[in-house]
């Protein structure tokens, strides 16, 4: 297969004031753009710059938009690596298609997203089956994030921090904890979401106690009933 095969084209484009983002993690986000903006001038003191980025977190509240955030905001080829076409059935052949994914993002200088990252870097001896294989493959991993250059950026995500291995975890410099929102944050999302539609549209029942994605697909599905109901009634209506 080609590299091309493993690489999920997806051209949203999201501004970083478009994520919904705790205080302490959009500063520490802030600060990793600004070092890759300021490469540079960091090297000329021998300041290393951070480019290694773990999110985890519950699904759903906003690990994905956030890569892609960081990406246009670095003027950055995103690359989303599809771990469910890449993982191979003989494991020599997944680290195989790994690193090329890899290289492609460093010769582009790229931002490389690799989601569900506990796919492919579950803790050494914790699966029963071709636990030798798993090692190496997990061995693989730490090799190319250890010489993964400082001219481009890795992004992983997961759902499930507490099954990566630990030799991994400590590649990342930095890590940022995605909890789910609170009622605050999530009528803040709402408003966003609702503000681009008429008034009468506006009128939906909120949700509570879910991720923003949850709330995205509720608030949607209720403004299309309000709006197919519009519609019916004005082809019902007498001419």
């Amino acid at each position: 297969m080609n590299v091309s095969d493993f690489i999920i084209n997806d051209k949203e484009q999201v501004s970083l004031n478009d994520v919904l983002l705790s205080h302490d993690n959009r500063t520490g986000i802030e600060q990793l753009i600004k070092e890759h903006l300021y490469i540079e001038e960091l090297h000329k003191f021998g300041l290393p710059v951070n480019n290694k980025l773990l999110l985890h977190g519950s699904s759903g509240c906003g690990k994905t938009t956030t890569a892609k955030a960081i990406a246009k905001a670095l003027n950055r080829t995103l690359l989303i690596l599809d771990l469910s076409s890449i993982v191979s059935a003989r494991i020599g052949e997944t680290s195989q298609n790994i690193k090329q994914v890899f290289d492609k993002a460093i010769r582009e200088r790229a931002v490389l997203f690799l989601d569900e990252f506990d796919q492919v870097a579950k803790a050494r001896g914790n699966d029963d089956k071709d636990v030798g294989e798993m090692r190496r493959l997990v061995n693989t991993l730490i090799q190319l994030i250890d010489y993964f250059p400082e001219k481009a950026l890795l992004v992983a995500a997961t759902n499930h921090a507490h099954i990566i291995d630990k030799a991994l975890l400590r590649r990342f410099q930095l890590q940022i904890t995605f909890d789910m929102p609170g009622e605050t944050e999530l009528d803040k999302y709402y408003d966003r979401l609702l503000n681009k539609f008429p008034h009468d549209m506006q009128n939906i029942k909120r949700r509570y106690n879910i991720s923003y994605a949850e709330a995205k697909d509720d608030a949607y599905t209720q403004i299309k009933a309000t709006l197919l109901a519009n519609l019916e009634n004005k082809l019902n209506m007498p001419a």
